[in-house]
């Protein structure tokens, strides 16, 4: 049986790549979903003994997230020790100043993936593994853009605030019972999302100096330093305690 079983979004890029690779561990079952399957992630979890699945779904697409949740919470196995979720997806797009998000499909599509996945995908595998004797941990990776305010950020920051919100609410009905709950900010990350906001336009995203000097100065982090400090915060005997927190307060 698995010792884990752990549930990725957002696998094939940046953060969710590195993430798969570190959490693909001997005894655990690794489930992703990412728009597409990366055979080097098949290739590195046989070689470290850990037993994946890939499922290929776009999940800013609602019919599409509910669907895979529905695959995932039939399939999962009823007798591993720990259930994990960690809802990594997301987009940044689209940027623009609050007089300028006048595209309803653009704003829906990030709606959709950052926030409506999410709870799609959280509700199933809480139902799924209600009553099993095993831990139950949920990880949202959030953004220091859902508790501060960017400019051109309108959107991108809504939907961070609204995962951090919808987080507090599920710590608030579990209280202090078997399935723990945080939102976690990752801070800068040397990812394809940073190269796309190095490439907005400077009238619709001011503070574009910033991180453009933050990838000229080298003070990006990297994927595979930030998701081993992820995969070692998941492991924490006091995951839960802190629901809105941020990966840059631990060393």
């Amino acid at each position: 049986m698995p010792q884990s079983v752990v549930v990725l979004t957002g696998a094939s890029r940046g953060l969710g790549a590195a993430l798969a690779r570190e959490l693909a561990q001997p005894g655990v079952r690794l489930i992703t979903l990412a728009r597409r399957q990366d055979p080097e992630l098949a290739a590195h979890a046989a070689a470290r003994g850990a037993a994946l699945e890939q499922m290929a779904v776009d999940l800013s697409d609602p019919q599409g997230a509910a669907d895979a949740a529905e695959r995932i919470a039939a399939q999962l196995p009823r007798d591993a020790g720990r259930y994990v979720l960690v809802n990594n997806a997301g987009t940044v797009s689209p940027v623009a100043p609050v007089d300028g998000l006048d595209h309803p499909a653009a704003i829906t599509q990030a709606l959709n993936l950052n926030v409506v996945a999410v709870m799609l995908l959280t509700s199933r595998f809480l139902a799924a593994t209600r009553g099993l004797a095993a831990e139950r941990r949920v990880l949202n990776i959030s953004s220091g853009a859902g508790r501060n305010p960017t400019s051109g950020w309108g959107v991108y920051c809504a939907t961070k605030a609204a995962l951090d919100m919808y987080t507090r609410v599920a710590k608030q009905e579990h209280g202090e019972g078997d399935a723990r709950f945080v939102s976690l900010a990752p801070g800068v990350v040397d990812t394809d999302m940073q190269a796309a906001i190095r490439a907005s336009d400077p009238g619709a995203f001011p503070a574009l100096p910033r991180f453009q000097d933050l990838h000229a100065g080298g003070k990006l982090s990297s994927p595979a330093d930030v998701a081993a400090r992820i995969a070692a915060y998941l492991e924490r005997d006091d995951f839960g305690a802190t629901e809105i927190d941020d990966i840059r307060n631990y060393n």
